[in-house]
C-alpha cells in the first residue's frame, strides 16, 4: 500500500490542508474497491465495440469508414461532458455524480438492442460517450476525497488500473458473448453490469473528509473548519497556462490516441491482418491490458516512494509520463514493419500498453499545483483536452485504410501518424510539466490561497 509515514507536502498548491482530517482507512478502501469495478465496467462498455466490430460490420454491410465515424461518434460530447461534469462537480457530490453516469450507461446500450442499424449504434455511442466523458476524472476526484496527498499514489494507480483489468476481463467475457450468443448479448450484460453497480453505488459511495467543496460551504454557514483555509481560488486562466496543466494535457492526449485507436481498430488489426482468431485476439488484448495493470500498480506507487525520499515531482511523475507516451510512440512506428511474431507482439504491448502510466501520473501532477477546490474542474478540462483523439483517431483510421490501395497498406500509415502524435505530446510533457516551478510562480504572483 502507498501509504507513508511521512508528513504530506506542504509546499504545492493542491496540498494546501492545515489540521487534515482523520484517514479512515477502511472506508477509504472500499469506496477505492467500488471506484476500481466502475473503471472496469467504464471501460469495457468502451471495448465492446471493438470486440464486435467485424461481425457487425458483416451484418450491416458497413465500410471502414462508416464504422470508423461509429467508433469516433463515442467521443462527439465525451470532452464536453468533461469539461461541463467537473465544473459541476463543485456544486453536486462525486456519489451523485457517478451514480447518475452509470444509471446513463445502461440506458445508452439499449437502442440496438431494438434496432440494430447504423443510426441507433450512433445514438448509444453519443449517449454513452456523454456519460463516460467525465468517469475517469470525477472518479479520480471521488477518490481523493479519501485520501491524502501522500497516500494517493496507490489508489490512483489502482483507479486507472481498473481500466486495464476492465479490458483485461471483458476481453475473453465479451468475446464468448458475441461468439456464442450474438454480439447483442453482450449489450444486455454491460446495461446489467452497470445497473447493479449504480445500486450498490447509491449505498457506499458517500463523499470523503478530504472535500474541500464542502468544507467552503460549512465556512459560508459560519462554522469553523480547518479546511476552509485551502479552498481559495486561484483563477483558471492562470492555472490552464502553467507548464505543468498544459503538459499533463500533453501526455493524457498522447496515451488516449493510443488508447482510442486500441478500442476501436485493435480487435479488426489482429483478425483481418495478423490471421488471428477471434479468441487469440481477445488473448492479445487481455495480455496487453495486464502489461498495463502491471505497470500501473508498480510504476505509480513508486512515485510516492520517490517524492518520500526528495525526488521533486518533474522527475518522478512528470518525466515518467511523457517517457511512457514516447516509448509508446516508438513501438508504434515499428510493429507494423516487424515480420517476426514474437518481436512483432512485444512491439505491439508496449505501443498500445504502456501509454496507460501517463494517465495516473498526468492526474498527480496536476493535482499537485491546483487548489483542491478546485480540483474537479481542472480534473475535467484536462480530461476533455486530452480525450479528444477519440473523436479524430478512430474516423482518422478507418479513412485511411478504405483510401489506401489495400487494408494493409492503410493499417502502417495510421499507426505511423499516430506514432508522430505520440512522440510529440511525450516530448512535450517531458519539457514542461515542472509542479514545483509552477507552485512557486503562482505562489510568488499571490494567489496561493494560503
Amino acid at each position: 500500500m502507498a501509504s507513508h509515514s511521512s508528513a504530506p507536502p506542504t509546499g504545492l498548491l493542491g496540498n494546501e490542508v492545515t489540521a487534515p482530517p482523520p484517514y479512515n482507512r477502511v472506508r477509504a478502501w472500499i469506496v477505492t474497491a467500488m471506484i476500481v469495478t466502475f473503471m472496469v465496467v467504464n471501460f469495457a462498455d468502451k471495448a465492446v465495440l471493438g470486440l464486435a466490430a467485424v461481425p457487425i460490420m458483416d451484418e450491416l454491410h458497413i465500410s471502414h469508414r462508416t464504422y470508423g465515424l461509429i467508433s469516433s461518434s463515442f467521443f462527439l460530447l465525451f470532452s464536453l461532458s468533461g469539461l461541463v461534469v467537473g465544473f459541476v462537480s463543485s456544486r453536486v457530490t462525486s456519489r451523485t455524480l457517478l451514480f447518475i453516469m452509470t444509471l446513463t450507461w445502461t440506458v445508452a446500450q439499449l437502442p440496438v438492442l431494438v434496432v440494430a442499424a447504423v443510426p441507433t449504434l450512433i445514438a448509444g455511442r453519443v449517449l454513452l460517450g456523454a456519460a463516460e466523458g467525465p468517469a475517469a476524472s470525477m472518479s479520480m476526484h471521488a477518490l481523493y476525497k479519501w485520501f491524502p496527498p501522500h497516500r494517493r499514489g496507490l489508489p490512483s494507480a489502482l483507479q486507472i488500473g481498473g481500466a486495464a483489468l476492465g479490458t483485461l476481463v471483458s476481453a475473453p467475457v465479451l468475446t464468448w458473448l458475441i461468439t456464442d450468443h450474438g454480439w447483442r448479448s453482450a449489450y444486455v450484460a454491460l446495461a446489467v453490469a452497470s445497473a447493479v453497480w449504480a445500486l450498490i453505488w447509491w449505498s457506499v459511495g458517500h463523499d470523503g473528509p478530504f472535500d474541500d467543496v464542502r468544507a467552503v460551504r460549512a465556512g459560508k454557514r459560519g462554522r469553523r473548519n480547518p479546511q476552509a483555509a485551502a479552498a481559495l481560488r486561484v483563477p483558471y486562466r492562470r492555472l490552464l497556462l502553467t507548464g505543468t496543466v498544459l503538459g499533463s494535457i500533453s501526455s493524457a492526449f498522447g496515451a488516449s490516441w493510443a488508447l482510442s485507436l486500441s478500442q476501436a481498430w485493435l480487435p479488426s488489426y489482429l483478425r483481418t491482418e495478423l490471421g488471428m482468431t477471434p479468441a487469440s485476439a481477445a488473448t492479445t488484448i487481455s495480455a496487453i491490458a495486464a502489461f498495463s495493470l502491471v505497470l500501473l500498480l508498480t510504476v505509480s506507487p513508486l512515485m510516492d516512494v520517490l517524492k518520500a525520499r526528495g525526488v521533486t515531482s518533474r522527475w518522478s511523475s512528470g518525466a515518467a509520463q511523457g517517457i511512457a507516451v514516447c516509448t509508446a510512440g516508438c513501438a508504434m512506428a515499428a510493429f507494423p514493419f516487424m515480420d517476426a511474431t514474437v518481436p512483432r507482439q512485444l512491439l505491439i504491448g508496449l505501443a498500445f500498453g504502456t501509454g496507460a502510466v501517463a494517465v495516473p501520473l498526468h492526474y498527480m501532477t496536476v493535482a499537485e499545483i491546483v487548489p483542491t477546490a478546485q480540483r474537479g474542474a481542472v480534473f475535467g478540462i484536462v480530461a476533455a483536452s486530452g480525450t479528444l483523439p477519440g473523436l479524430v483517431a478512430p474516423s482518422l483510421t478507418g479513412h485511411l485504410i478504405d483510401a489506401a490501395d489495400t487494408t494493409a497498406s492503410g493499417y502502417p500509415t495510421a499507426f505511423l501518424i499516430s506514432a508522430l502524435v505520440m512522440l510529440l505530446t511525450g516530448l512535450l510533457a517531458v519539457a514542461r510539466i515542472r509542479p514545483e516551478r509552477d507552485a512557486e510562480r503562482l505562489a510568488a504572483a499571490g494567489i496561493t490561497g494560503r
